[in-house]
């Protein structure tokens, strides 16, 4: 196990196996062929061909085309491609800050290969006299989460649904998982985002995460209130490295922004890490 093979990890898919979903000249997501040979039978609003699924010129505006996805995900509950719906929608966009095009249950997003948007945040803490020393607060999901259920995380994590600004989210998420009230929340920096494009069993996972850091004093202790995190430790760095590092305990797309942050803060470097540029090239792919 090593820093690399997280990455790669995260990155492993075959895009032969899948058909470009396309709207407007734009590009937005990618498509298994069984289904997408199957949409137009769900509604015939989907257009297939061999080289790409569309949506018909007649459909062109927001509702109307949310509609016809709404069709194609209750498809994919009945198909048994994904458990149920989430009742919280995605938007599809162009690209990050254009206009959503249609929106998308949560659930379906990756049997679409859809980009989707999320926000992670660094909870750390400085130890005593020693600026340099830090310390990460990390949370152990809880045993009955559908994904990495008992796993490490982050302080606060989740996804960007439509409707919402990243403030907005970053705020009712910090709330949500760590307790945190708003003004503590929004002084979290923004320090870039990761990048990455895994196959699973729904279809590609595209997922775009927003990173931030959030020193925190060591008087504030996160207390999750939404049953997703069963308990929170504060962590000394050399032992995030070395769990992230050795393991496989860590929710899988964790351990990337665990690494991002073991980099810009010095401790993971080019004269300790032979793997650098890799790891480096490898989180914004």
């Amino acid at each position: 196990m090593s820093f690399l093979d997280h990455i790669r990890a995260c990155n492993a898919h075959d895009l032969s196996g899948f058909r470009p979903f396309e709207l407007d000249g734009h590009r937005l997501g990618w498509i298994r062929h069984a289904l997408a040979d199957e949409l137009p039978g769900v509604d015939p609003g989907f257009v297939t061909t061999a080289e790409r699924v569309t949506i018909a010129p007649e459909i062109q505006d927001f509702e109307a085309r949310s509609t016809l996805l709404d069709h194609a995900a209750q498809f994919l509950v009945e198909r048994g491609t994904i458990k149920g719906l989430r009742g919280e929608h995605y938007p599809i966009l162009p690209r990050w800050g254009a206009e959503p095009l249609m929106r998308l249950d949560r659930a379906a997003v990756a049997a679409f290969g859809i980009e989707s948007f999320g926000l992670h945040v660094n909870g750390f803490v400085r130890d005593g006299a020693d600026a340099g020393s830090l310390s990460l607060w990390i949370g152990r999901r809880a045993r009955d989460r559908e994904i990495a259920p008992g796993q490490f995380d982050n302080m606060v994590a989740g996804g960007q649904p439509i409707g919402l600004s990243l403030d907005e989210n970053l705020v009712k998420e910090a709330q949500e998982e760590a307790g945190l009230d708003a003004g503590t929340a929004r002084r979290a920096v923004p320090v870039g985002a990761i990048t990455y494009t895994m196959e699973v069993p729904e279809g590609l996972k595209r997922d775009r995460m927003f990173v931030y850091d959030l020193e925190l004093s060591s008087e504030v202790i996160p207390v999750n209130t939404d049953g997703e995190v069963e308990a929170f430790a504060l962590w000394p760095l050399e032992s995030v490295a070395d769990s992230v590092r050795t393991s496989g305990d860590w929710k899988f797309n964790v351990n990337l922004v665990v690494t991002d942050f073991l980099i810009r803060h010095g401790h993971l470097t080019p004269d300790n890490e032979p793997d650098y540029l890799e790891i480096v090239r490898g989180l914004r792919q």
